[in-house]
Formats: structure tokens, C-alpha cells, sequence
């Protein structure tokens, strides 16, 4: 089968054919329909604290159809998506499918998909997957949006650790795929205010569409300033979703005293923050990592019932074979958000 296969920091992914995935017991192989580019993609393959091995197949946003199955309540032809998690060797040898702590994601000895060369990812034509990390998808949701439940994951457990209360004011910081999608879960979480703060033109008129109700262009604007224009007040809630060295303390300065400050962006390098002004200030900072599988199923819910709908931030599909050049290009984004790739037909 064909797949994207990373071949070093300073060159492009390379379209390969690699060995077909077969099913063990407990597992299933997935045909895929559709995969996400996500921001970890693009840090894991450029040089910095973690860089993914020669020969691994990105691609942890994914959703596809069952084509082989080894465990007997899934059924060929089933279509779903899965989280990138894989189980522990010490819980598996224990008969647990799920980490006993409920770490899942943040377990140290998780080997989540699309980051070893030993658990290729959903850039390629098939990927096997553990089937306790498999969800179902309802007919009233398409592939597409299949593949976007990741990163949706991901902003709706940022959400739920920034503690919004009704009428509350909140700054976006990054209107990516992970901004674009706490601001939807920031306004459906009864949010007043969620003012989104994007260099991007394109990725600032977006936002919009999401629930933002004012944007700030910080290229030109004093961000704390245009906030409090706009909201009234500082922020209750700030969430940074860009990840670039120095905004932690931006946030640290914007903050209101006794605000909380929701770090969802990754970093890959070191950062400095003066933490006596965050003293001062009684500031709540908090960093978030990934989601868990009940994340997974609240946003599939929603999608179902139409509540959300991640199909503006979508900005290009492409084939497999034209993923090299449109990954590359993702690392200085003007337009791009959200980049799907459909390994196996037209785009």
C-alpha cells in the first residue's frame, strides 16, 4: 500500500509503498477515508524537544471503513474513527484494554499512532488500530467530519479545564484547527464574550463562523486593550493555542487577578515566564494534553445532533500524493487551516 513515510528533518515526506497492516487479535485494519494534518505532525518532524524516527507514518486524525477485523463486535464494513492511544504493555498483560489510572493519552508508556515507526499512521491507505480505541460513526456523520473529531477533542477538553461560567469573557489566542474549535465549545459553554486574536486574515474571518464575537488583529492591536474594548473587561478565561515562546507570559500580563490560563498550544522549545507576576495575581495556570475517550464520544454526539459543524475550517484536501509539498506548506500558513488527505480516491 502506499504511504507518507518521514525521511528527515530537512526533506519532504516521501510517497512509499509499505507493508499492508493485518489484524491481531483485538485489533482492526481500516481502509482510510479521510486524515488530518495536525500541528503535532508538523512539530514532531521539525527540529525540536521530539523529533518522530526515520520510517514512521504519520497521521493520527483519522476515520475509515473496518476491512479486516479481529475482534468479533466489529464488523467489516463498519465505518469509524479511533484515538490515537495504544495501550500499555503492563495493562494489556493484565487483561486491561483502557490504562487503570484513566491516563490514557498522557500515560508515559502510551505509543499513540502516527508517532513510532511501530505504530504507523493514517496517512496511508490502511492503518491498524486497537478496537477498545474505535468509536462507531452515526449515519448522520460523514467521513470527513469523522477525521475532524481529534482536534475537536482536543479543544473540548480544553474547554471543560478553563471552567467557563455563564457570561463569561474569554480570549482565543490562534484560530487553528485547536483555536477554531474552543471557541465553539467556548460559546456553546455559555461564554458571553469570546474574542479571537489571529495574525492570519484568513484564519481571523473563520473564526466568525465559529461563535467568535469580536477579533483582534495583533499585528495592529494591543490585545489586552482591544480585548477590554470589546468584552468590556479583561479576560476570565484566556486559552493559548498557538504554542510560541514568550505568550505564556503575555497571557501572564493579560490576565485579570485570580484569572485562569489554559495552555493548549505546544511549545517545542524552551520558554521563560516571570512566575511572581502570576503570583501576584493568584493566576490559575493550567496546561492541557490531548482528550480522553468520553471527549471523543461528546463531540460525536454533538456532530450527530448537528450542534457543531467543523467543515469551515477545512481549507484543503488533497491526494496522497500531493500531501509532501501541502505539509511543507502548512508550516507558514496564510489561508490553510485544516488539511485533509484522502489516500485512497480524488480529492
Amino acid at each position: 500500500m502506499k504511504a507518507a513515510v518521514f525521511r528527515g528533518v530537512d526533506r519532504l515526506l516521501s510517497i512509499e509503498d509499505v507493508p499492508l497492516p493485518q489484524a491481531g487479535p483485538g485489533e482492526l485494519v481500516l481502509r482510510v477515508h479521510y486524515c488530518g494534518v495536525c500541528g503535532s505532525d508538523l512539530h514532531s518532524t521539525h527540529p525540536g524537544l521530539f523529533v518522530v524516527k526515520d520510517g514512521t507514518v504519520l497521521g493520527h486524525e483519522f476515520s475509515g471503513e473496518i476491512v479486516e477485523s479481529g475482534a468479533s463486535d466489529w464488523k467489516v464494513g463498519e465505518r469509524v474513527t479511533a484515538l490515537p492511544n495504544n495501550a500499555c504493555s503492563g495493562c494489556v498483560a493484565q487483561g486491561f484494554q483502557e490504562c487503570r489510572e484513566g491516563l490514557g493519552m498522557i500515560c508515559p508508556h502510551n505509543r499513540l499512532t502516527g508517532f513510532s515507526p511501530n505504530r504507523p499512521g493514517g496517512l496511508a491507505e490502511y492503518v491498524k488500530v486497537p478496537a477498545g480505541q474505535a468509536i462507531r460513526l452515526p449515519t448522520a456523520v460523514g467521513e470527513r467530519e469523522g477525521a475532524m473529531i481529534e482536534p475537536l477533542a482536543v479543544g473540548l477538553h480544553a474547554v471543560e479545564a478553563g471552567q467557563i461560567g455563564l457570561g463569561a469573557r474569554v480570549l482565543v489566542i490562534g484560530a487553528g484547527p485547536i483555536g477554531l474549535a474552543v471557541t465553539a465549545f467556548a460559546r456553546q459553554a455559555g461564554a458571553a464574550h469570546v474574542v479571537v486574536s489571529e495574525f492570519a486574515s484568513g484564519r481571523r474571518a473563520i473564526a466568525g463562523r465559529f461563535g467568535a464575537t469580536a477579533l483582534i488583529d495583533p499585528s495592529v492591536d494591543d490585545v489586552g486593550a482591544a480585548f477590554a474594548k470589546a468584552a468590556g473587561a479583561p479576560p476570565d478565561v484566556i486559552f493559548e493555542c498557538v504554542g510560541i515562546a514568550g505568550l505564556i507570559q503575555q497571557c501572564i500580563e493579560m490576565s485579570k487577578p485570580r484569572g485562569r490560563i489554559v495552555v493548549v498550544g505546544v511549545c517545542p522549545t524552551e520558554d521563560r515566564v516571570m512566575p511572581q507576576r502570576a503570583m501576584a495575581k493568584e493566576i490559575n495556570l493550567r496546561f492541557v494534553m490531548g482528550y480522553g475517550k468520553t471527549d471523543w464520544q461528546r463531540v460525536l454526539d454533538l456532530l450527530d445532533a448537528g450542534r457543531v459543524e467543523p467543515g469551515a475550517m477545512v481549507t484543503d484536501t488533497v491526494r496522497l500524493e500531493a500531501l509532501p509539498e501541502a505539509f511543507e506548506a502548512l508550516r507558514r500558513p496564510t489561508m490553510q487551516i485544516k488539511l485533509l488527505v484522502r489516500p485512497g480516491g480524488a480529492s
